[in-house]
């Protein structure tokens, strides 16, 4: 089964996960007109003003995108007597799918970022706020929220804005309220100080986040991993899902390989809130039971989808799909690689441990019998290379009205499937350079031969490797098919 088809069919699982969000709400305001002329008190632009939005942020953010993506949110906040939080309270009720239990401070001023935007550029964030402690009755009122909606929850996200909502005796009492009912925990932090966070299921910091939390730099690949594994170790995480800006994110997790994430970005007109729709898709996939991998994985493509919208935008599970959808073609493509670029990946693969595999064929008009040796093959080992011979090659080998399909189309059909890791291209009559050069652990081909008749399986023998024998299914071969069109 193809990757990105299976995270399909995750999204396909969001539907009514029910996820609790508790932290700081924030109303977003957007004015947006347009500039033509500066001003001649000072040297500023003056807006004048077309139309304005007014929408949930931060935590309200992430409940949004969870409902947008098909979920169930209930939002535990606080926020002020006053317009802004008289806001919030109206947005939450316009929003199907999304409840809250929004906490009334007296005399405390809801969270409100206004942002001015002239021809799609934002020229000024104004930001009104109180940051403070709660009052012990506010306190005692969040925490009763939070026990009494757990248990009817399938994760909890903690929204870190660092606002006040998140303060210490709040924040230890959801996270052991969630650890008493099993709820897994995942958290948007802020605070310098990640010992508060100690006992979560996933922490997702930025790159400037881990870096003050570990006292490690963080510039390369190799020094994420390092401060990531710190911190697992420090906090008693299971995983820590570092966002990496345009250069995607880092997953680490206990005894696991870290993995590196990376996307295309059409364009990108707005990166605020893209960590809300992060956090959103993160507790939708592990709410539907997806792993660590799966649920980072999704987090990053939608992210890459968030960004190219204006505002505090969030994302639909039909766009998310189609995305995947999208990207299942380029990765087919992009899997066809060439001996050098092989080389890297292959490489890569052997630090991280995996087993490689490799088979080869002419692969000309695909039948069942080329799924099952396919499938029989990556039964055998982490990494399955396929070797194509070239147009040129299949001629020599078969005949000059061969192929019937080219080598690029040949290449993006193999490509296509799951099963398969990557594709090259060899204008050989035999493998066997690329066997050489690839030094695989497993040599699959199917049983019409014997091991002996392999050609590389005695090379691989002499290093240790294996060579494996697929079972074949009768009446299955491209030279039958083809003299069944022509008869």
């Amino acid at each position: 089964m193809n990757s990105l088809h299976h995270l399909a069919q995750v999204v396909n699982g969001f539907s009514n996960v029910r996820i609790l969000c508790v932290g700081d709400i924030m109303i977003d305001r957007y004015i947006y007109g347009h500039v033509d002329r500066v001003s001649a008190e000072a040297p500023i632009p003056i807006l004048s003003y077309e139309r304005e939005r007014v929408m949930l942020g931060a935590v309200g953010n992430v409940a949004r995108n969870v409902v947008s993506l098909g979920g169930q949110a209930l939002i535990t906040a606080i926020v002020g007597d006053d317009d802004a939080g008289r806001d919030a309270v109206r947005l939450v009720a316009q929003q199907s799918g999304l409840e809250a239990d929004l906490v009334t401070v007296q005399g405390r001023r809801t969270s409100v970022k206004t942002r001015y935007i002239a021809q799609g550029q934002q020229l000024l964030r104004a930001d009104r706020e109180d940051t403070g402690p709660l009052d012990e009755r506010s306190v005692s009122r969040l925490i009763t929220a939070i026990q009494s909606e757990i248990n009817e929850t399938r994760i909890l996200v903690l929204s870190d804005y660092a606002k006040g909502c998140l303060g210490d005796s709040v924040l230890r009492s959801a996270i052991d309220a969630a650890q008493k009912a099993s709820v897994p925990i995942i958290v948007d932090p802020k605070s310098r100080n990640f010992s508060r966070y100690s006992g979560v299921t996933l922490l997702k910091p930025n790159i400037k986040e881990l870096e003050d939390a570990t006292g490690l730099p963080c510039g390369d690949d190799n020094s994420i991993e390092t401060a990531g594994r710190k911190l697992l170790d420090d906090l008693d995480a299971q995983a820590i899902l570092v966002t990496r800006s345009e250069r995607g994110m880092t997953l680490v997790q206990k005894a696991q390989p870290v993995l590196h994430i990376r996307d295309r970005v059409s364009e990108v007109y707005d990166v605020s809130g893209a960590g809300d729709t992060a956090m959103a898709v993160l507790a939708l996939a592990l709410g539907s039971g997806a792993g660590f991998a799966d649920a980072a994985m999704l987090a990053n493509k939608a992210c890459s989808l968030v960004v190219g919208k204006v505002g505090t935008a969030t994302v639909s599970a039909g766009e998310l799909t189609h995305a995947l959808h999208a990207a299942e073609i380029d990765s087919a493509q992009l899997k066809i690689q060439t001996m050098d670029e092989l080389a890297e990946t292959v490489s890569q693969w052997r630090s991280a441990g995996a087993r490689i595999g490799f088979a080869n064929g002419c692969f000309d008009l695909i039948h069942a019998g080329h799924v099952s040796l396919l499938a029989q093959a990556k039964d055998t080992c982490d990494k399955l290379i396929v070797g194509l011979n070239t147009d040129a090659s299949v001629r020599r080998i078969k005949s000059d009205d061969r192929p019937i399909n080219n080598e690029m189309a040949r290449a993006v059909v193999i490509a296509s499937f799951g099963d398969v890791d990557t594709v090259v291209l060899f204008d050989e009559d035999t493998p066997v350079k690329l066997i050489e050069a690839i030094r695989p652990d497993v040599l699959i081909k199917g049983e019409d031969y014997t091991e002996e008749e392999v050609v590389g399986g005695e090379f691989v023998k002499s290093y240790g490797g294996d060579v494996f024998l697929a079972k074949l299914m009768p009446e299955t071969s491209t030279s039958k098919t083809i003299g069944k069109i022509r008869s």
